[in-house]
């Protein structure tokens, strides 16, 4: 699918505010309410649009602590890869999973409640992955800059 100019503007103000009514972001694209919401919904249809998600404040929700691991496997190769996402894939702290290039094999996002909780993870869940072979912890102690707008 071909992106105008328009199509950008709402895909930039959707990752803005996923809450705002089709009359607001009409107004702010220059359309009327009909070819907005058209838009909208091919940018959905055609898998633009994959979804829309309420951005939460983990320290509010009790889950303190965030980092990332550093995860190498044993043997790179298809059946240890399969295997170690299909040990991750049901770990609810694990929020993200990436196939990365240089010294590992994995880096994983990690959020818990605390560092105790963390270990916990660590020493009776992650550490128990047969196929993995080391992991490296990197503890998040600030973000700066957390924008989940991708440029377009």
């Amino acid at each position: 699918m071909k992106l105008d100019k328009i199509d950008k503007k709402i895909l930039i103000i959707l990752q803005r505010n996923a809450k705002i009514t089709n009359s607001k972001l009409s107004k702010e694209i220059g359309l009327s309410p009909a070819p907005t919401l058209e838009r909208v919904r091919k940018l959905e249809s055609n898998g633009i649009i994959s979804g829309y998600h309420a951005k939460l404040d983990k320290s509010k929700l009790g889950l303190g602590v965030s980092t990332f691991v550093m995860v190498s496997l044993k043997v790179h190769n298809k059946k240890n890869l399969l295997s170690f996402l299909d040990k991750i894939k049901d770990l609810e702290n694990i929020v993200e999973c990436h196939h990365i290039t240089g010294s590992a094999d994995f880096i994983l996002k990690v959020v818990a409640e605390n560092i105790e909780s963390y270990q916990d993870l660590m020493l009776e869940k992650i550490n128990e992955i047969d196929v993995a072979d080391s992991f490296q912890s990197l503890v998040i102690l600030s973000t700066f800059k957390d924008n989940k707008v991708i440029p377009i």
